[in-house]
């Protein structure tokens, strides 16, 4: 009982350093040779409340080629600005940076 216990309380552990890490998974660099293809033109629909953040679509590397990710909106937080998905030319390579929160 106490070998079971000593087990359930590692893989409990194990599992509590491992969640940051994914929840980082999408924060992973991509830098490609290839550009993103111009982001397409969406009209955003009204908020679903006031307050919404619209979240516009970008092109994400997804199996080897670009494919596009519609716009959305986003519950606000509040002191925080939001910064959108985007791809910065660096050099020869693209770089793709994720939205995200910033302060």
């Amino acid at each position: 009982m106490k070998h079971t216990k000593l087990i359930v309380a590692s893989l409990l552990l194990a599992g509590g350093v491992a969640l940051p890490a994914l929840s980082q998974a999408d924060r992973l660099a991509i830098d490609l040779n290839i550009a993103p293809p111009a982001p397409q033109v969406e009209a955003p629909p009204p908020p679903p409340q006031p307050g919404y953040v619209w979240a516009a679509g970008y092109w994400n590397w997804d199996g080897g080629r670009h494919v596009w990710v519609p716009g959305h909106y986003i519950e606000p937080r509040p002191g925080y600005r939001w910064v959108a998905d985007r791809w910065d030319h660096r050099g020869p390579r693209y770089h793709y940076e994720p939205g995200h929160w910033e302060r």
